[in-house]
């Protein structure tokens, strides 16, 4: 693995490793170490990766798995919106490799590259801070460059099964270029409008309709944008704006949508709650977001 040269330029750093647990797990327990960053860490293969609310994936040899720990991104009330800047970090690289299929990519909210509909990558993004310490955040994402899960809730996908042959190695140089410069974009969350509209520009399922699983409900509507903060703004059948905090998003088609009957199982307006450290499932808007198509 190589970082690109203007990053290696700007003293960001990077540590490779065959094999790992999890490459977020070590970037956590170096920032408890004392690593600041940023610095990035990336492995071969993981033993026990992890995604979205603590659910395991698939880390197959081939594919691309790197974490940027990074100290004091950002406020603390802006590091959720790091989902969004990875995203597009993410996107961006993959198209800078594989140009071919930047038609085919979209985002889906909070924290996933499509291809063709299908998961080609995720992101996870975890902060930890100690008493009056700085927050540490790590920014893991996951894209499948060669292999991907099967019997998954959401289809998933890989570069090789779209017709692109594409190294770990090759992906996480662009990929380190793309995130550099959207950092800069996002400047510690004083553009964030640049960063909302980008991701907006390529999201998926903008003005469709669309399922919203939570812990113990589903509510159904139109995804309509995103407000000021990334939240998910969803137009339920009855008129009403409901904002969506976290939750798992799959589209439906118009025949799917319940007429009467909006939301499933319970007229409780609460998310379920977040995971500690998991940045992207957290109220104001997501702070965390890896997932399965290698982060879950």
């Amino acid at each position: 693995m190589n970082l690109d040269a203007s990053v290696a330029a700007a003293g960001v750093g990077l540590l490779t490793f065959d094999t790992l647990g999890s490459t977020n797990a070590e970037a956590l327990a170096r920032a408890r170490a004392g690593e600041r960053g940023p610095l990035w860490i990336t492995a071969a293969c993981q033993t026990a990766g992890r995604g979205r609310r603590g659910r395991s994936f698939v880390s197959e040899r081939g594919n691309l798995y790197a974490t940027l720990l990074v100290t004091d991104a950002s406020p603390v009330e802006r590091a959720a919106e790091l989902a969004f800047v990875a995203a597009l970090a993410a996107h961006d690289a993959v198209v800078d490799v594989a140009t071919e299929l930047g038609p085919r990519l979209a985002l889906k909210w909070p924290n996933d590259l499509l291809c063709d509909g299908a998961k080609l990558a995720g992101i996870l993004v975890e902060g930890e801070s100690a008493s009056g310490q700085p927050l540490v955040t790590v920014v893991g994402t996951g894209i499948n460059c060669a292999h991907h899960p099967a019997q998954t809730d959401h289809p998933a996908t890989d570069l090789l099964a779209a017709g692109k042959c594409v190294t770990p190695e090759v992906l996480f140089t662009a990929l380190s270029r793309a995130m550099l410069e959207r950092l800069k974009e996002w400047d510690r969350g004083r553009g964030f409008a640049a960063t909302r509209a980008a991701w907006l520009a390529r999201a998926a399922n903008i003005g469709m309709p669309i399922r919203v699983n939570f812990a113990n409900r589903q509510l159904q509507g139109r995804f309509e944008t995103l407000d000021a903060c990334g939240r998910l703004v969803l137009r339920l059948g009855d008129g009403r704006a409901e904002i969506i905090t976290a939750g798992d998003v799959f589209p439906i088609s118009e025949e799917q949508m319940l007429p009467s009957f909006w939301e499933t199982t319970s007229h409780a307006r609460r998310s379920s709650p977040p995971q500690a450290g998991d940045l992207t499932s957290a109220p104001s808007p997501p702070i965390e977001g890896k997932g399965r198509g290698t982060r879950a």
